[in-house]
């Protein structure tokens, strides 16, 4: 199971689209790899039967939640008692880039 060759030309495009600038030699050079890497790439793709689901990890991953319980917390005043500056229980902090 052969890739078909690759020309200096289509790597080059590949790098453009990847946006990743190549020198002369490093495109020559990936210009003879990639066939290989394709090759492996297919390989791979077959051992992945039908009944292999597909995975966005290798091993499971699961999320841990708490549950969303109200709980005692500070009130307004006490919040912005350490504050500079408040206004209308909020923080009131300088206007910047000549905001109105």
């Amino acid at each position: 199971m052969s890739s078909p060759e690759i020309s200096r030309d289509d790597v080059a495009h590949l790098a453009s689209l990847a946006r990743i600038e190549l020198s002369g030699s490093e495109l020559d050079r990936l210009g003879a790899e990639l066939p290989a890497i394709l090759d492996y790439v297919q390989v791979v793709q077959q051992a992945a039967g039908d009944d292999v689901p597909a995975m966005s990890h290798p091993v499971p991953v699961t999320n841990v939640f708490r549950p969303d319980e109200v709980a005692p917390s500070l009130t307004p005043d006490a919040a912005l008692a350490g504050a500079p500056a408040s206004e209308e229980q909020r923080f009131l902090v300088p206007k910047i880039l000549g905001e109105a």
